[in-house]
């Protein structure tokens, strides 16, 4: 099971499957949204994710028209992306989730817009945009 939670600890969540996604995001929304060179996104499957508390607390952004942000209206935390064209998968914030639960190999996506100040330096696979369905 994984577990996360929002800074002040109002919104918290378990996780009852695995990490099917895990990707390093570098637009300039997430890099805004985040106050960061970028977001670090877990894929979960939607009938997984359980809130456990503070759902009343929880607010929602339409940052484009295909993805929804889900903040805590307390303390400001990012807890998800819900894409409109997955419906079965949440991109729920790994700085919300507790430990360091398995996840496969990470890659870093919309490499193109990434901030100028910021250099990758390790070697995962880097996508302009979206990963490509067949990576």
């Amino acid at each position: 099971m994984i577990h996360g939670h929002c800074e002040c600890g109002d919104v918290r969540f378990e996780i009852s499957g695995d990490i099917v996604d895990y990707a390093h995001c570098h637009c300039s929304q997430c890099r805004r949204l985040h106050g960061a060179a970028f977001a670090t996104f877990a894929g979960v499957t939607r009938k997984d994710f359980r809130y456990q508390a503070g759902q009343p607390k929880l607010t929602t952004y339409r940052s484009s028209e295909i993805i929804d942000r889900v903040f805590c209206r307390t303390c400001g935390s990012n807890i998800m992306a819900i894409p409109h064209d997955e419906p079965d998968v949440f991109y729920v914030s790994m700085g919300t989730i507790e430990g360091n639960p398995p996840h496969p190999p990470a890659y870093h996506i919309f490499v193109e817009s990434k901030a100028e100040w910021y250099d990758i330096s390790d070697d995962l696979p880097c996508f302009d945009e979206y990963r490509p369905e067949s990576s």
